[in-house]
Formats: structure tokens, sequence, C-alpha cells
């Protein structure tokens, strides 16, 4: 049985003699037509994905969709590959509720035709009501139970695992589950964004529906994401998943001009869902390290992380007040000394083997032994002693998560008001 949407959007598209489409007010797609030629790539995406990429979102407010009251038409972007539409606002009062795009390649839609689909907006805007009211609360539900998972309080951790698995969000609680964190990187002196957190609940979606009906929850936090999801060794582990992720994230942020990039972290897994909270502190912590260190990569396991899990539960204050050497600190903060500095850390890392150092940093073995003499000399320090190369190492690590972390638009057109609207 088709829903009163669709027959309603069946119904348009046959009335004007072209294909139509609805999103809701963040521009998901909820229904379509028979899609006909022309059909641009933006069309095609949309219905493919059933969700508009944030570069085309960001395109459309620039045009001026979500203060109409009436019909615009919006322009062609070549750089987006797509064609001039008519925007039609579904509004209940002064509640925005979505949108009826129709296509208009040639630009040839008459005012009689462009009144038709208007004259739809408020049988559509009854009806969109309603699905978006049962979606929400459906949403609500599952948003409030994983932020009780993820809470400080045992007893809420545990009405949230039950109202998860209760009310079949999630599969039994006989699967190992993990958290996986997504953490958008914002340019200097930008704030997260309504088009950022967009651009991040649309990866989450995606690799959501990846994994499977029942087997993953997401949750959109002020400054990140949470994926929670089962760890199914034959479905596709989490870190597998998490890679996923990170594609999905560096498609959706393409173009945005806040986000400078993503990352990812990802916890150990937990046999009990009402412990998933440990899973999600470390995926925390663990994505915090791929923000400050970029050669840990966009995405960061925390069971991989080495000395770097220690360090990344020290608090900020901590971080910038570690002395651990004193002479290394001297160094630290001279760029003139950054060459000596990567190759004692180098060295460090290969447990001081001057050889693979040399093969690893592409230097002659002396070279390499020249420049350990001369941090030995400037640092006061002496390699040979099993303690100063524990704290040189330590120091080095500090240093670099203690630094600031290492830091990419479409077309833009004025709207046009639709003749008579």
């Amino acid at each position: 049985m088709l829903s009163e949407l669709q027959t309603i959007i069946d119904a348009l598209a046959s009335r004007v003699g072209r294909p139509a489409l609805i999103e809701d007010h963040r521009q998901r797609v909820v229904a379509y037509s028979e899609q006909l030629e022309p059909m641009d790539e933006v069309r095609r995406l949309s219905i493919l994905r059933r969700q508009t990429t944030p570069e085309v979102i960001a395109f459309f407010r620039d045009v001026g969709i979500v203060q109409a009251k009436g019909p615009i038409r919006t322009p062609a972007c070549d750089e987006l590959q797509m064609l001039p539409r008519i925007c039609v606002p579904i509004r209940h009062g002064d509640m925005l509720l979505g949108y009826v795009w129709v296509i208009d390649a040639d630009e040839s839609m008459t005012d009689e035709e462009i009144a038709a689909v208007s004259t739809t907006t408020t049988e559509l805007a009854l009806a969109l009501y309603r699905e978006n009211l049962a979606g929400e609360l459906a949403s609500q539900r599952e948003t409030e139970a994983i932020r009780l998972l993820l809470s400080d309080e045992r007893d809420a951790r545990r009405h949230g695992a039950s109202t998860l698995l209760e009310g079949g969000l999630l599969a039994g609680d006989d699967v190992p589950t993990t958290a996986i964190v997504a953490r958008l990187i914002m340019r200097p002196n930008v704030r997260l964004d309504d088009l950022a957190r967009i651009a991040l609940e649309q990866a989450l979606i995606a690799v959501r529906r990846r994994s499977g009906p029942r087997e993953a929850v997401h949750l959109v936090r002020y400054d990140h994401g949470v994926l929670l999801v089962h760890d199914r060794q034959d479905a596709g582990p989490s870190r597998v998943l998490a890679g996923h992720l990170n594609e999905a994230l560096q498609a959706t942020i393409r173009g945005l001009p806040s986000v400078a990039g993503a990352v990812v972290g990802v916890g150990r897994p937990r046999e009990e869902l009402a412990e998933l909270r440990l899973s999600y502190d470390e995926a925390m912590l663990a994505a915090q390290v791929a923000m400050r260190l970029p050669a840990v990569g966009p995405v960061a396991d925390w069971s991989q992380l080495g000395i770097y899990r220690l360090l990344s539960q020290l608090s900020g204050e901590m971080l910038s007040n570690a002395a651990v050497h004193p002479g290394l600190e001297r160094l630290i903060g001279d760029p003139a000394h950054r060459p000596l500095l990567e190759t004692l850390e180098t060295y460090l890392d290969l447990a001081g083997n001057a050889h693979a150092t040399a093969v690893r940093m592409n230097l002659h073995r002396a070279s390499v032994y020249y420049r350990l003499q001369r941090v030995e000399q400037l640092a006061g320090t002496d390699l040979r002693n099993g303690n100063e190369r524990l704290s040189l190492h330590m120091a080095l690590k500090l240093a670099r998560l203690a630094g600031p972390p290492e830091p990419q638009r479409p077309c833009r057109n004025p709207a046009q008001a639709v003749t008579g609207s």
C-alpha cells in the first residue's frame, strides 16, 4: 500500500508532467515520483542515498529556500552538475516542514504549472507533519536511550541498554559492542555549524545502514558523532566499519568551507551493553589523539595507540606542564632543532637501532650518530642510560600530544523569485 505522501507526489507529477521529489526540512528525501529525463547528478544521488549532500544543501541555503514563503527558481550550477529547479516550500503556519522539487531544465514551467504544485502544499504539510511526528518520536526514544547508555550513572546505563534491547533498536545483548567516535576538524576560529552536523549525521547513517538492521545505533552530540555497533567478525568488525565511516566523512565534508578534516576513534568491544561507556571513553580519547597527531592516521584504534593510551588521559594542563626532561624541553620550542628531535624520536621508536634509523630517515649512519651526539650535548643527556632514554622518549611523545593540532566552494548564485508567485 502506497504511503499518503507517495500518492500525493505521484498525482502531482502526473498533473504537471514532470518528475517531482519531496524532502523534509533537513533535505532528506521522503518520497519521489517516477524519474524521467532530464535528471541531473544531484537528483540521481539524492535518490540513491536518500539524502542531499551538505555541499548542495549549502548552495540551496545561499539561494534562499529556507526563508522562502512561496515558490522560487533555483539556478543551475555546473560545478555541482545541477539543473535549474522549482522549489516550493512546505509549511504548516510558520513551521517549515520540507520542500517539493521539480527539475525545470529549460526553465519553461509556466505560472499555472507552478501554481498547480503550490496547491498541493497544504495536503503535503499535513501528511509530512504526521510522518515527521512518528519519525521524531522513534528518534527521540533512541537518542535518549543512547544518552543514558553513555552516562556516568550505572543505573542510567542499565536503563539505556534495556530500552535499546526491548525496543528492538539493537539485537540481543549476547554480542560484543564497540563505540566509534567521529569528530570534525573545524578551521581556525570556526565553530561546528548546522551544515557540519548534517554532514556528520549523514556519514553515521550511511555506515549504520551498511552494518545491517538492528546492528548499530548512532547519536550526534554537540561536537562529535557516536556509532555503537555490534562487533560481529563475520559481518565486518568495528575496525572495518571505522574505515568506512572515515570514507563517508571525507565524502560528506567535501566542499564545506568550515571543515578542515575529520578523524575517527575506535574503542575496544564490551561484552555487556551497559559497560559500553568504557568503549566510548576510549574512542573519544583515540579521536583526540588522531586530531593532534596526523601521523596516527584519520582512524585511531585505542588498542593500537601504545604509549598514547596513557598520555591521552592526562589533562591539557598536565600535558603542558609535564617537564619530563628539562634538557630536552629547551630544544622542543626551537624549530631549528626539529631535525635533531625527529632523528632522536625515530631512533628511540626503533629501540636504539642506528642502522634502522638511517634507513627509515634516508640518512647516512654517520649523520644519525652526529645528530644523536648533538642532542646529548645540547640536552645534557646520555643515550647509553636507560632511564634517560625513557625520559627522552616520553618527553617527545608528550610534546607531540600537547602541541597544537596540525592543520578545502561551490558556485553561488542569487535567488530568482518566481514570477507571479
